[in-house]
């Protein structure tokens, strides 16, 4: 199955790491403070077709979006967020 947002949305996965302390315990992100960084797996037809977004964000990018942001949806095992493309706050370039 595939989502295809709709409206001004788009989907996006939570990259999830595991960090380390100095004494070298291993921390699982269940016991971090969730990241509010993602990659875009999926755009609205309408972004990408609209002047204003089409350049903004696109598959495969990294983003940073707000905290509350978005429905969480479960989809053949992987975990996902729907949310406006308003809920992005940057683009992360490397």
């Amino acid at each position: 199955m595939k989502l295809n947002p709709i409206g001004e949305r788009i989907v996006i996965r939570k990259l999830e790491k595991e960090e380390t302390t100095a004494s070298g315990i291993v921390l699982p992100t269940s016991a971090q403070e969730q990241p509010q960084y993602a990659e875009v797996t999926a755009v609205s037809d309408k972004l990408a077709n609209n002047d204003d977004y089409k350049d903004a964000v696109s598959v495969g990018d990294k983003v940073i979006y707000s905290r509350y942001a978005g429905t969480d949806v479960k989809l053949d095992g992987e975990e996902y967020i729907v949310i406006k493309i308003e809920d992005v706050l940057a683009v992360v370039e490397d």
